[in-house]
């Protein structure tokens, strides 16, 4: 009786809606929310340390991506390729001094499509990186409605904001705050919050569809936190990295020496050796302690934002995708920061909520994402079997929304794109919501990339400006293997030499998940390049399946395979700027 009754008033509550309020709900929403250097540390990513209960009850009714790809881990080149589509190749910003549209090409992005389609564009906190690298303007007006909002206490970010022992204020690494004593009596994130709130309040009976896109700033460092968050973390009871140290076998043009954590006043003090020098232990576990509260801090803002939209009653007509731009090291490997090709910078959380395609609602006004104070009630059981485990790249995101949203996906580009406004080099992932995933997809890959300036640690290693870089590290992850190729590269011409390898890396995945164990080899790649001549010589360049591969039993023609695919990748750079150059297209 009680479940005819309840279909009944549905029912009648579908049928009384407005005319206007189902012409609203006709175009979905979307609310696309970045974070800032954030690993896949999140409990619905199998993390145990972290407490992320308001991105895990978010996962719950979401799809989850659980092996997605930046394809540059730092953060202008990463977000300008994942909101336009384009791979850092094309959008040639491999540091953070160019402005693609006038540096490349004109590209169409992701807010920049939804405006051209009638939505109302709006953009709160860090989207674009600043600066150059989005013409001083967050890329507004092509991309935004309204000018680009950014919180005012963010100038106080790098300025010496942190008391130290002596009780003076210095630019620290770890920065846990009394709130009431910072400037204006709040936190950058906070305040995105708050606009982001007002933001939502404004659009609620608007019958205009929104983008509102929301970059918190978090765990970014320096970790100017909240200090009550560093309760959740007791140090007693955090670890080390299980890898901390160098691999022997690292090669030195793939190590990122850190130079932004070391410039920081309380990392200078330990007067650490350039550029393997190792932090002590002690601290070691207090930069741990400090990623895992902002990150539980940036939690909370996320949660909310999607408490205001479940309250105003947005949550069943707005998608929400939540990602990074890339991850952080935390002592893997001997490395903090990013600035590598590892999967721990690299990868990054993807989760898509689509309304009435990855959770349906079981009662009009239920409430969807009711807030959890992190800080009382630290634990969500995330309980999810809609987890898509092969890999996909964060230039997916921009073909997929779109298109889960109601909007015609972008083509895919052609070979020579640079005059191309609107393509994808991405995939449209929208079959992944429509059939479960059965199987392991070997020919799934995701290609990475890091520009260095020499083959051993530099100064300018991590951030080398465009004119100095000189080696660029190519890399692919499939389901077995982490290879990269570290190719001669000339700034001037954008030209890659495949013939040109610094050094090479392979990571046997199944017995070595951590990537400590370098296993490539001159001989070994002697070895691959002859098996090379007996494979296919069309090969896909990006992740699409090949169905005519051969059978590749053993793990060096599969790796041969791989090295293939990234040579084809770059050779058809090299072709693709050699057409580009005789047609003057740049």
């Amino acid at each position: 009786m009680y479940i005819c009754v309840r279909t009944w008033i549905l029912l009648l509550v579908l049928y009384t809606l407005t005319p206007a309020a189902v012409a609203r709900r006709e175009r979905i929403n979307v609310l696309l929310v970045m974070a800032d250097d954030l690993r896949t540390s999140l409990g619905c990513y199998g993390d145990s340390v972290v407490k992320s209960p308001n991105i895990d009850q978010l996962a719950s009714k979401s799809q989850v991506f659980l092996n997605a790809y930046a394809q540059q881990a730092v953060c202008a080149p990463s977000r300008t390729s994942m909101l336009t589509s384009r791979r850092p190749d094309t959008t040639r910003l491999y540091d953070f001094n160019s402005y693609w549209r006038v540096h490349s090409g004109n590209y169409t992005t992701l807010p920049q499509y939804f405006k051209s389609r009638g939505y109302y564009t709006m953009s709160v906190g860090k989207v674009f990186h600043p600066g150059i690298a989005s013409n001083h303007s967050d890329d507004y007006p092509y991309s935004w409605s309204i000018p680009a909002y950014h919180p005012a206490s963010f100038q106080f970010e790098k300025q010496k904001m942190c008391k130290g022992e002596d009780g003076k204020l210095h630019a620290n690494l770890l920065c846990a705050v009394n709130v009431t004593e910072q400037p204006g009596g709040t936190l950058p994130d906070m305040e995105s919050t708050d606009e982001a709130v007002r933001l939502l309040k404004s659009r609620a009976n608007d019958d205009v569809p929104f983008f509102l896109a929301v970059g918190f700033h978090k765990p970014h460092i320096p970790f100017r936190i909240p200090q009550e968050y560093l309760s959740l973390y007791p140090i007693e009871q955090m670890t080390l990295a299980p890898d901390p140290d160098v691999p022997r076998s690292l090669p030195p043009v793939a190590y990122n020496p850190w130079m932004d954590v070391r410039r920081r006043d309380d990392v200078q003090k330990l007067n650490i050796s350039f550029p393997y020098g190792p932090i002590p232990k002690d601290f070691q576990l207090r930069i741990r302690q400090h990623y895992y509260a902002a990150v539980s801090y940036m939690d909370a803002q996320v949660g909310r934002l999607l408490s205001a939209l479940d309250k105003l009653g947005l949550a069943d007509s707005t998608m929400v995708v939540f990602t990074s731009d890339h991850g952080w090291s935390l002592g893997e490997h001997g490395e903090w920061a990013k600035y590598s090709n590892f999967d721990v910078t690299t990868r990054v959380p993807l989760i898509f909520y689509v309304p009435g395609v990855t959770t349906f609602l079981d009662w009009p006004g239920e409430s969807v994402f009711p807030f959890i104070d992190v800080l009382t009630q630290s634990e969500y059981s995330f309980k999810n079997d809609k987890v898509i485990r092969n890999m996909v790249e964060l230039v997916d995101v921009f073909p997929t929304v779109s298109y889960m949203a109601g909007l015609r996906a972008p083509e895919p580009c052609a070979d020579v794109s640079f005059q191309e406004e609107l393509c994808t080099e991405g995939d449209n992932l929208a079959h992944t919501f429509q059939h479960a995933e059965r199987r392991e997809d070997e020919e799934a890959i995701s290609f990475s990339q890091y520009p260095r300036p020499a083959d051993t640690p530099q100064v300018n290693s991590d951030l080398p400006d465009l004119k100095d870089i000189k080696v660029m590290g190519y890399s692919l992850r499939s389901w077995d293997y982490r290879y990269t190729l570290w190719l001669g590269f000339n700034p001037e011409t954008f030209q890659v030499n495949v013939s040109d390898v610094h050094a090479g890396e392979l990571y046997m995945l199944a017995d070595d998940p951590r990537q400590d164990n370098n296993v490539y080899s001159d001989s070994d790649h002697s070895v691959m390049m002859k098996k090379m001549a007996s494979l296919p010589h069309q090969v896909s360049l990006y992740a699409e399946p090949v169905q005519s591969l051969p059978d590749v039993s053993d793990q060096l023609s599969h790796a041969a395979l791989l090295t293939q695919r990234l040579h084809h990748r770059v050779q058809l750079l090299e072709e693709i700027y050699r057409r580009a150059r005789e047609r003057h297209s740049y």
